[in-house]
């Protein structure tokens, strides 16, 4: 729906553009003399941006409807955040684990997510700071923005700066995708914000802060997205290695101080916090959490180059189901090339759509003109760098570019300073296209939101697991569900991402836990360690028939 009110509002803009190009130009005169006067004080420019996209993004929560986690990723994130919410890196493997094993979760040789820490870090924050998750996603989406606005501050004039900004903030994409869930994508934008900024003004003027921001920026990266991070941090490093020993470069000594041991102190450090967590987590410093879920349930590898691995031994159909025949087409996919070309251009589509859909890519007609810009062609490469990276991978979310979305809005942001200034017969036509973009970009945000509201929620099951965990938790006591897969299940859940065992970090100490039914055996052990809660049924078929908790039948374990 918003694509072609984007491609009708486009027409419109265009041809008003040319017959009258001055329409509404005193009101946008008016407001670009307060916007210009914010834009010259720098700090608050970056202090306005974070508050507004925190505050948009708190506002999408509260008042159209607090996310439920609904994507299997989003299970694991919000596991690290109740881990180091209280206050552990890890926890103990189970007794009972075998009944509690789901989807990108590793239970052996510890109790823990198989992502990189940061995102559970912030997401454990926002459960600290404001007793819920979610607080976290709020801080992470205003952090980005304020640093996107700070990154862009080096690259740009400051209006434009400070306008990119306000676009991060505003960008209904980012905010209903990224900031109505718990998969993230903000944490690794603050990473990549922070060293490109810091690229421009290390080579502007050599300094130890902006040495050691570089060095931090790396350090989110490395526990965000590692292998997209360090794709876009490897032009960053050879234009600094460029610069430093070319002649424009600064003095030995200032590139080695300055420069070269700040950032090596923040990587030995970064080093050493993630052999550390890895350690405790999976006991090797050198082997992720990541590898360890990898080698323990998947089959295809996570490039397309390599070969499939052996087949693990299950011990749960739904696992075989999602591991091995739900993931088969990720990568048997593009086997071929024209398969490949195929599915490279729907992941090109797909992460376009996302970043910039068809309002900002009008003022990238002025490409030809931003590229004349060394540093523009340096992001346009970096992005493209990092796209050919991902079309590599087995598996492409719009989660994985995070790190050059900085980059991407510097393009978009250059390209309409030269629409800007562009004329047709003498006319402005060039700034009413700006500023016409920038309007309708606004109003869909406002379209999104209603749609949002009208629309009923997405995912339904998700909703019904959490009313369901909801009632359960008033009640008296504590409970153990049960949840029995039916036959039509599994076919079901290679097209559907409905799945209900996932537990808290201290399932022991948990009102509710759910548990995976399975042979008599196993069950027993299971009823006799949770002998004290109250015993419940869940059935789920995978079909429309409605699902609700029944007592545990008494002998089912026999």
């Amino acid at each position: 729906m918003l694509s072609r009110i984007h491609a009708a509002g486009i027409i419109l803009t265009l041809i008003i553009a040319f017959l009258r190009p001055q329409l509404a130009c005193r009101y946008f005169r008016v407001a670009s003399q307060g916007f210009n006067q914010i834009a010259r004080r720098r700090r608050l420019s970056v202090i306005l941006v974070g508050l507004l996209a925190l505050g948009v993004n708190a506002g999408v929560s509260l008042l159209v409807h607090m996310p439920e986690p609904r994507d299997e990723d989003e299970f694991s994130y919000l596991l690290a955040a109740d881990t180091f919410a209280h206050g552990r890196l890890t926890n103990p493997a189970h007794p009972m684990w075998v009944h509690f094993e789901s989807f990108h979760i590793i239970h052996q040789p510890t109790y823990q997510s198989k992502y990189p820490p940061a995102q559970g870090l912030i997401l454990g924050a926002g459960q600290v700071i404001g007793g819920h998750p979610i607080v976290g996603v709020w801080i992470s989406i205003g952090l980005m923005g304020a640093a996107i606005c700070w990154m862009l501050q080096a690259w740009l004039p400051p209006r434009w700066a400070l306008l990119g900004g306000l676009l991060v903030a505003l960008h209904s994409g980012i905010l209903l995708k990224w900031g109505d869930g718990y998969w993230g994508g903000a944490v690794a934008a603050i990473g990549g914000a922070l060293v490109l900024g810091t690229l421009r003004r290390i080579v502007l003027r050599p300094r130890i802060r902006d040495a050691l921001l570089m060095g931090l920026g790396l350090a989110i990266l490395a526990n965000s997205r590692p292998y997209e991070g360090l794709i876009a941090s490897l032009p960053v490093a050879v234009a600094l290695f460029v610069w430093m020993i070319g002649k424009n470069g600064p003095a030995f000594h200032v590139s080695l101080t300055r420069i070269v041991l700040p950032i090596f102190v923040m990587v030995i450090a970064t080093a050493a916090w993630v052999g550390y967590y890895n350690f405790r987590v999976t006991g090797d410093a050198l082997r992720m959490p990541y590898l360890v879920h990898h080698a323990t349930y998947q089959v295809w590898p996570l490039f397309l180059w390599q070969n499939p691995g052996p087949e693990p031994a299950y011990r749960h159909k739904v696992l075989r189901d999602f591991y091995v025949d739900r993931m088969r087409g990720f990568y048997m996919g593009p086997r071929s090339l024209p398969s490949f070309v195929r599915q490279s251009v729907n992941r090109v589509q797909r992460l376009w759509k996302f970043y910039l859909g068809y309002l900002l890519t009008v003022p990238l007609v002025m490409l030809p003109s931003v590229l004349r810009d060394r540093w523009m062609r340096f992001a346009l490469l970096t992005c493209g760098l990092l796209t050919a990276a991902l079309l590599l991978n087995t598996y492409v979310n719009v989660y994985y570019p995070a790190p050059i979305t900085g980059l991407v809005f510097a393009l978009v942001l250059q390209a309409m300073r030269q629409l800007n200034v562009w004329q047709w017969r003498g006319r402005p036509t060039g700034r009413f296209v700006v500023r016409a973009i920038l309007f309708i970009f606004v109003a869909s945000l406002v379209l999104s939101f209603a749609q949002k509201v009208r629309l009923k929620p997405e995912h339904e099951w998700s909703q019904q697991r959490a009313r369901m965990l909801a009632e359960l938790k008033k009640d008296e006591g504590r409970h153990l569900v049960i949840v029995r897969y039916g036959p039509k299940f599994s076919k079901f859940s290679l097209s559907k991402e409905e799945e209900w065992v996932y537990n808290e970090a201290e399932i022991d100490g948990a009102k509710v836990v759910w548990a995976r039914e399975m042979d008599a055996t196993q069950n027993r052990k299971l009823l006799e360690y949770f002998r004290d809660r109250q015993l419940w049924l869940l059935e789920v078929n995978g079909d429309q028939s409605p699902l609700k908790l029944l007592p545990y039948p008494a002998g089912s374990a026999l």
